[in-house]
């Protein structure tokens, strides 16, 4: 009866093995879209690193729409299309188009996350799509509010490039939990106007020194002065309260690169898609 035994165990588990593989490999891959270029970044070497981190940790095929225009109105044919996100399972914003100011092509863009389709938002998008009198909290509902309350926060700028202590404020999110603090190399800390029903998960602490006006010289006896933003934060949007996450991080190649960075966005990128559990896993089939 041993002897019977041993074996069948043996095919019991290797049949198990089977089939958990089975199950892995006939999870769909998510289908992800980088929109990247625009003003003062290195997105040429950006976009390549965020597709190649997303997918090594991830069960994602990830398509690029890259304009090498570097000015502040570079735009993306692909948005001309009011169907543009019908093949995708989540759009990263990484586009720093700040003086593209046409309300209806950035409504088309909205349109879609507000059809469903979830966003994540990094660094320069903060600061893309905004006219009108934006260095002020805008209303809600007004003509120039819309890309801000995708966002689900306002900033209008930053301060210099220093480094940045990250505290996940929200440790029990699914996307923050087991994530540890960190500090990053020079980076630059976006301010908060406003939350437009943000919901922060990381806030950023930055010490720097006063500002001079041109031409005046340096106070010898300034000290540093501290500075302190939410820099990472989710939003439901819309009628169906499509998930959206954010990060103002990411001015530098190398932080983009960085794996704490990577391994941010992809759990941000598992859980807008639904594909990450209350207790901070990723679904079977969807992290390698």
């Amino acid at each position: 009866m041993k002897k019977l035994l041993a074996p069948l165990l043996v095919l019991a588990c290797a049949t198990g093995y089977f089939f958990v593989q089975a199950a892995d490999s006939a999870a769909k891959p998510l289908r992800v879209l980088i929109v990247a270029g625009g003003c003062c970044h290195e997105y040429d070497k950006q976009h390549m690193a965020l597709k190649e981190g997303i997918e090594s940790r991830l069960n994602a095929v990830v398509d690029v729409a890259y304009n090498p225009d570097k000015t502040t109105k570079a735009t993306f044919e692909i948005y001309q299309s009011k169907d543009w996100a019908k093949d995708f399972d989540v759009i990263v914003h990484d586009e720093c188009s700040a003086d593209v100011t046409d309300p209806a092509y950035v409504a088309n863009i909205l349109n879609a996350h507000k059809a469903g389709v979830p966003a994540i938002n990094l660094h320069c998008a903060m600061h893309s799509y905004r006219w009108g009198n934006y260095r002020e909290a805008v209303a809600v509902g007004a003509d120039n509010a819309g890309w801000y309350e995708m966002i689900g926060l306002q900033s209008t700028g930053h301060g210099p490039q220093e480094p940045i202590d990250i505290s996940f404020t929200d440790a029990s999110h699914p996307i923050t939990q087991g994530l540890e603090n960190w500090t990053t190399i020079k980076e630059e800390l976006y301010n908060n106007i406003q939350i437009l029903g943000g919901k922060p998960l990381a806030s950023g602490r930055q010490m720097a020194m006063p500002k001079t006006k041109k031409g005046e010289p340096k106070d010898p006896n300034a000290k540093p002065v501290e500075a302190n933003a939410v820099v990472a934060w989710t939003n439901e949007y819309g009628p169906n309260k499509t998930r959206i996450f954010s990060t103002t991080i990411g001015h530098n190649t190398a932080t983009v690169q960085d794996e704490r960075y990577q391994k941010l966005i992809t759990r941000a990128i598992l859980w807008t898609t639904g594909k990450l559990g209350a207790d901070g896993k990723a679904a079977q089939g969807y992290a390698k």
